[in-house]
């Protein structure tokens, strides 16, 4: 077995064509058969069935087909770290970030690598967990910093520089609810306003009925809801609308007097457990190290302006 027998495959299983992926691979579909004949003889079976013009993956196939294409995105990744090692260079990243991580830690990012490694292509994306779960299994993505309560535990999934992130309220300087309640306020209080949230965990949520009760359920509870923590907190500054969710991310507002944190009656001791995530066994880049190092630095930062 080799590894250009298992590049020949993966061709012919997302063509499901000998002609097709004979095309594409830039052979002769006699070349294609006797390297798929080869990889079956390593393999002990047949990995393809030809009924005409049709072709099915066999049982062994269907088994083999995600494993194939494993080895084979390794080995590329493996060959271009040892290049750009060999060139000096770091690679590229691609970044997926959560809503409160990428209110914390996306303009920080950039910056820092604009500042330190311009010539490296950086890109971030946002949008909902299990939607970058996806595109990092599909290697759409190098890395994610999400909320871990938000993600099954699985074998594939790597999770390192786990920080816990107090959650809470947050308002506007000289909103309503501040003059009403100089001291400690209420959740009953919150009722009267529009909350705005981000997309909570089910933790977060029994968290929050345990704390004050069936009303507080952010299904009913919240009423302003989107992945971009930079709009709700536009929309938090300008309105009466309340937020909820990880302090960290109003940081900003909260340092310059714009925003404050609500004094809650009971305190709520809820938050986010956010955590960098990989998948397991893959090759990595050179420029990883360098985002582990800056998260590692980052999340502890954002975290302590909480407390």
């Amino acid at each position: 077995m080799n590894l250009r027998h298992l590049e020949h495959w993966l061709a012919l299983a997302d063509t499901g064509s000998f002609s097709r992926a004979a095309e594409k691979l830039h052979i002769t579909q006699s070349a294609l058969s006797r390297s798929i004949q080869a990889l079956e003889e390593d393999l002990g079976g047949l990995l393809v069935d030809r009924v005409g013009k049709k072709n099915e993956l066999t049982p062994l196939g269907r088994s083999v087909l995600e494993r194939a294409r494993r080895i084979v995105h390794e080995a590329q990744e493996l060959k271009e770290g040892a290049a750009l090692i060999k060139q000096g260079g770091l690679g590229s990243l691609r970044v997926g970030l959560g809503s409160g991580p990428g209110a914390m830690l996306m303009t920080p990012w950039l910056r820092y690598m604009a500042e330190h490694h311009p010539t490296v292509q950086v890109s971030v994306s946002r949008g909902p967990t299990e939607q970058q779960l996806v595109q990092l299994r599909e290697r759409e993505l190098d890395a994610l910093v999400v909320d871990v309560r938000r993600v099954a535990v699985a074998p594939d999934l790597n999770m390192t520089h786990v920080v816990e992130m107090p959650a809470g309220f947050v308002c506007r300087q000289g909103h309503p609810v501040l003059q009403r309640y100089p001291g400690s306020v209420p959740f009953e209080a919150l009722l009267d306003y529009p909350l705005a949230s981000t997309p909570l965990s089910q933790e977060v949520a029994r968290l929050l009925v345990d704390h004050y009760g069936p009303r507080a359920n952010p299904a009913q509870l919240t009423t302003l809801q989107c992945e971009e923590i930079a709009s709700l907190m536009d929309v938090v500054s300008q309105t009466d609308a309340i937020y909820l969710g990880i302090v960290g991310a109003a940081r900003q507002g909260l340092a310059d007097g714009s925003l404050v944190a609500l004094n809650m009656d009971p305190p709520f001791l809820g938050g986010a457990r956010l955590a960098l995530i990989t998948l397991a066994g893959r090759s990595e880049l050179p420029v990883m190290s360098v985002f582990r190092a800056f998260v590692a630095q980052q999340m502890p930062q954002a975290a302590s302006i909480e407390s």
